[in-house]
């Protein structure tokens, strides 16, 4: 009996013992994965920083959508785990054929805990990968931007790095604006729970100005192009482009040194469409009106150095004609006539002697003359000598226009207006009304003539600046430009067109100048986006008059409104000149 009951007792023990085992055994596995569940991975490939956190979608002002988050897929392996490299190598190869067999090889190799194969894959190649059952390789959940439009503003959206990181233009703002410390915190986000950005651009005004561009650039066979188009009123932009352009889905292509942005993150000196300036800075300080002339018979001479006009009329020129034939030595007479200190003073004040920032991360400061003397503020006065971004040479002639204020431009919709004014009252209202009249008349018959539009009231000034090669000017490498505002009585939209060594055709008379190709591309881009902006054409014959009595008693009205409907009676420029 007793030996009975120890044997009862030693299989109890050797029961409980064994459930003691497995539990350990249990305890330990389980106190393992979860080790191996929460520990850092060790990598020999690139580990994803925040794979979960998304961006907020991206749309123009009406809606359409520009950029947005979709779900993917990275592919990673075990090395340590992989069983046949040589076969894990063949089937990924045959799958993902751009990945190197050797390097791939290598990796599988190392015995590494973790090694990415590949991101961001397509549900096809996932699936395919499935169905080849290599052991030791999975998937990681992540996020791929995606732009559905192509190349289409993509100077202005930019682009995200592997991790989904904004790394240019309105992707990399959206940084600043929140997300980074959103993704510092670990929060898993996707686009859904984000509110989208939306922007001032119009994708139909942002494909037609793309498009023009592009034609104009290959008709021109210009090495490079760029346009804006900007509501003066408030400084948004609707549109912006710069080309040669590329595909933010393929955001490697940005980093090739001509994808620059010209509009805001390069320097150009502009050349005549900076006569706007000089002009408005003479007619405002009163020294000069609208009947004043200045004598352009012969250049202008600074030792060996002479300032001479493009095409000159060699005579005393009016104001007006001044300005619609564009004369180099008028615009320098009166810039020194006024002063060095002043005429920089009226630059600073138009935001052209400083860095333009907007949201666009990407932005160049101006280059300068090194001094202010007589020679230096000459060279200015035509745009050349000191080199702007476009963009802020834009806002510059927009201030001239829209009653003298400076606004800083906005891609946001519905940013304050009120604090991105940069200046008020910059110019006096007769000032003002003077310039439109005189971007006017240089669009009816001056050299912006080929960017009329049937219909509409169009004002302009073109520029064509010759290009610095190795510190020299080159006198066969132009940039051409052409600034127009519209409608030239009550200005609303700035169009800026620009081709960057335009060549001569023979239906230019082989001249590259920017009468010739950037003010024809502005009328085409006119043609185009006038119907889609709520401006009506009219097709009644009006003047160009002043209709304030300061104006009139500044510079006449006779000038701008006489006997002849349509014509300016001013006695030193060609009778009956229609406007």
């Amino acid at each position: 009996m007793a030996q009975r009951i120890s044997s009862r007792a030693d299989r109890r023990k050797r029961i409980a013992f064994l459930i003691t085992g497995f539990v350990v055994v249990f305890l330990t596995m389980l106190g393992r994965l979860i080790q191996l569940g929460t520990a850092e991975i060790e990598t020999t490939g690139y580990v994803p920083k925040h794979p979960s956190v998304g961006r907020p979608s991206i749309l123009d002002r009406n809606g359409n959508l520009l950029a947005i988050d979709v779900p993917s897929s990275g592919v990673y392996a075990e090395p340590r785990f992989i069983v046949d490299a040589d076969e894990a190598v063949e089937k990924l190869t045959a799958i993902f054929p751009e990945l190197d067999a050797r390097e791939l090889h290598q990796r599988l190799k190392s015995k590494a805990p973790f090694a990415w194969i590949k991101r961001q894959v397509t549900p096809a190649q996932e699936q395919a990968l499935w169905d080849t059952g290599i052991p030791a390789v999975g998937f990681q959940r992540e996020k791929r931007r995606v732009y559905p439009n192509g190349s289409l503003a993509a100077h202005v959206l930019g682009s995200v790095d592997i991790d989904n990181i904004g790394i240019a233009g309105i992707e990399k703002w959206i940084e600043t604006q929140g997300l980074d410390v959103l993704r510092q915190t670990g929060m898993d986000l996707s686009h859904q729970n984000l509110q989208p950005v939306t922007l001032t651009l119009d994708i139909r005004i942002q494909h037609a100005l793309q498009i023009e561009l592009a034609k104009a650039i290959e008709k021109f066979g210009a090495k490079a192009g760029a346009g804006l188009v900007l509501d003066i009123t408030n400084g948004e932009v609707l549109a912006l482009a710069s080309a040669p352009d590329f595909d933010p889905n393929n955001p490697a292509d940005a980093l090739k040194p001509d994808r620059i942005n010209r509009i805001a993150a390069a320097t150009f000196e502009m050349g005549s469409t900076f006569k706007a300036l000089t002009t408005a800075m003479a007619l405002d300080s009163g020294q000069f009106g609208i009947r004043s002339v200045i004598d352009a018979s012969r250049p202008l001479a600074f030792g060996r150095f002479r300032i001479r006009d493009y095409l000159g009329k060699y005579r005393p020129l009016s104001l007006p004609e001044a300005f619609i034939y564009s004369s180099n030595i008028s615009m320098a007479k009166m810039a020194i006539a006024l002063g060095p200190e002043n005429f920089r003073a009226f630059l600073s004040r138009f935001g052209q002697m400083s860095r333009l920032t907007t949201e666009l991360p990407e932005s160049a400061h101006p280059q300068l003359p090194r001094s202010w003397g007589q020679i230096d503020t000459a060279t200015a006065s035509y745009g050349h000598g000191i080199a702007v971004t476009p963009l802020q040479a834009s806002i510059a002639v927009a201030a001239l226009v829209n009653g003298g204020r400076l606004i800083r431009p906005t891609l946001i919709k519905g940013s304050n207006v009120e604090e991105r004014l940069l200046a008020t009252d910059l110019i006096k209202p007769e000032t003002g009304e003077a310039m439109r009249f005189l971007l006017r008349l240089n669009a009816r018959t001056g050299s912006a003539r080929k960017a009329e539009v049937k219909g509409y009231f169009i004002g302009g000034k073109t520029g064509t600046a010759e290009k610095v090669v190795g510190g020299r000017y080159a006198k066969d490498l132009n940039l051409t430009s052409f600034m127009g505002v519209v409608p030239a009585d009550n200005p609303r939209y700035l169009l800026l067109t620009i081709l960057d060594e335009p060549k001569g055709l023979p239906e230019t008379h082989g001249f590259r100048t920017s009468g010739w190709n950037a003010a024809p591309l502005g009328g085409a881009v006119f043609e185009r986006i006038l119907p889609m902006m709520n401006l009506m054409p009219s097709f009644e014959v009006r003047d160009v008059t002043f209709p304030s009595i300061a104006a009139q008693n500044a510079y006449g009205s006779e000038l701008f409104s006489g006997p002849n409907r349509g014509e300016h009676s001013d006695p030193a420029m060609p009778p009956g000149t229609p406007l």
